[in-house]
């Protein structure tokens, strides 16, 4: 997912300013909602914190794609050598043990 996000052209400093307006939209909708409708605390509490959660999200998303950008290359493809060969390490101990058979038992 953090892949698509960062080819999409999405990069951290975009997901930092989306957590950061979120704390204020969360402020911001608590008095609009304090002010405007007659229900009450209550109800402008909840507006605020259903807001108010969606900034951990972005703040984690903006770390994800900051790991993203600053992991360098080599890294990236020594991992994706180390898993390919532990695929196939796998494979090959899978593939031997399908032509076994228990009849000598």
């Amino acid at each position: 997912m953090i892949k698509m996000l960062r080819k999409m052209g999405i990069r951290s400093h975009h997901a930092y300013l989306a957590g950061a307006a979120s704390i204020g939209l969360a402020c911001a909708s608590w008095m609009l909602s304090n002010m405007a409708e007659r229900q009450g605390v209550d109800r402008a509490d909840r507006w605020g914190i259903f807001i108010g959660e969606w900034a951990p999200t972005f703040f984690a998303l903006g770390v994800a794609l900051r790991l993203e950008e600053t992991l360098p290359e080599a890294v990236r493809e020594r991992e994706t050598e180390e898993r390919r060969a532990e695929t196939e390490m796998f494979d090959r101990a899978s593939s031997g043990m399908s032509h076994r058979s228990h009849s000598g038992v």
